[in-house]
C-alpha cells in the first residue's frame, strides 16, 4: 500500500506527515497525536456512529481521528485550539467535504448556539481525544452545555477516567465522580497505552462512554448549586463529612446542632467520609442544609 492510501493514524504516514510539516508537538496544549487505528476504530465503535449524525470533535490534531469519524458520520465540526495545525489539517482532510475545522477555545464557544446556527439537526455527538491539562473543565462545560447529547466519548488519562466512573468507596470517588454521575451514565469503554501515542506520554489512557440519562434520576434541579455543595463535601478528602461540612456552613453552636440533627436523620454517622456516601445522600443533605 503506497504512503498516500494509509490513514493518517498509520505511524508511517504520521510520521510523514510530521517530517512535511516540521511539527513538533506543543506540551503546553497536551499533544499527543493517536497512532493506533485500531484505538481509533474502537473509538468510532464506541460512539455507535452512523451516517445521520453530526459529530463534534476537540482537538483533531493531524486528523487521525477526524478521518474515520468522516468516514461514518454525515458532519464533523472539527475545534482546533493550535492555529499552526490549520494547513496540516486543510491538506490531510483534503478529500472529506463533510469535515469544517474551527480555529476556537472550545472553553469559549456556546455550542448551543453553535448548534442553532448550524441548523444541525438529528443526533449530536461528541467524540474526543482530550488535552491532559483541561480535560475537567472540558468535559463538566459540556455537561452544564443545554444540549442533549446522544453520547460523549471522551478519550482521557486513565485516572482521571478511573475518577469519572468511580462508585461510593472507592478511593477515587469523589466530586468529578458525583459530577458526571448525577446527569451521565458513565462507564470506561476502552483502555489504550501509552505506546499507541506520538510522542508517548508517561501514562495510560482511557475512553469513557457517557450517555445521557433519559431521566432527572436524582431529581437535582439546580446542578451548578449542587455540585458546589458536593465539591464542599469533599474539600479535604482525608477529613470526616462533618468536619467539611462545617467548613463550609461555619461552627457556630446553632450550626453544629442542625448539621448533626441532619446527619442523624439520613442515619449517616459524623465519623463518616463523603467518599463512602452515594449521590442519593448527597441529594437529600443538599436538600435539607445546600440551599
Amino acid at each position: 500500500m503506497t504512503e498516500n492510501k494509509l490513514s493518517i493514524a498509520n505511524p508511517i504516514k504520521t510520521n510523514a506527515i510530521i517530517k512535511k510539516f516540521k511539527l513538533r508537538a506543543k506540551k503546553q496544549l497536551g499533544q499527543n497525536f493517536l497512532t493506533s487505528e485500531t484505538a481509533i476504530d474502537q473509538i468510532c465503535d464506541a460512539a455507535e456512529l452512523t451516517d445521520t449524525d453530526t459529530v463534534i470533535e476537540i482537538g483533531p490534531g493531524i486528523g487521525a481521528l477526524t478521518e474515520k469519524l468522516a468516514q461514518r458520520a454525515k458532519m464533523v465540526y472539527a475545534f482546533e485550539i493550535d492555529e499552526s495545525l490549520l494547513p496540516v489539517l486543510a491538506d490531510t482532510l483534503m478529500d472529506y467535504q463533510n469535515v469544517e475545522i474551527i480555529n476556537q477555545d472550545i472553553l469559549k464557544v456556546d455550542l448551543k448556539e453553535f448548534i442553532n446556527e448550524k441548523q444541525i439537526t438529528g443526533a449530536v455527538k461528541v467524540v474526543a481525544n482530550l488535552p491532559y491539562y483541561i480535560t475537567t473543565p472540558i468535559l463538566l462545560q459540556l455537561l452544564d452545555e443545554e444540549i442533549v447529547f446522544d453520547n460523549l466519548v471522551l478519550m482521557m488519562q486513565k485516572e482521571v477516567a478511573e475518577r469519572v466512573t468511580a462508585t461510593p468507596g472507592h478511593r477515587e470517588y469523589g466530586s468529578l465522580s458525583i459530577g458526571v454521575q448525577s446527569r451521565m451514565d458513565a462507564k470506561i469503554s476502552i483502555i489504550i497505552g501509552k505506546k499507541a501515542f506520538f510522542p508517548q506520554p508517561k501514562i495510560d489512557s482511557a475512553v469513557v462512554s457517557l450517555t445521557k440519562m433519559t431521566t432527572n434520576k436524582y431529581q437535582i434541579e439546580n446542578f451548578k448549586e449542587f455540585n458546589k455543595f458536593v465539591r464542599s463535601c469533599f474539600a479535604q478528602k482525608r477529613k470526616s463529612l462533618w468536619n467539611n461540612l462545617l467548613n463550609m456552613l461555619g461552627r457556630t453552636d446553632a450550626v453544629k446542632e442542625r448539621v448533626r440533627g441532619v446527619l442523624a436523620q439520613l442515619d449517616i454517622p459524623e465519623n463518616t467520609r463523603a467518599e463512602q456516601l452515594p449521590i442519593e445522600k448527597f441529594k437529600e443533605m443538599f436538600d435539607l442544609l445546600g440551599k
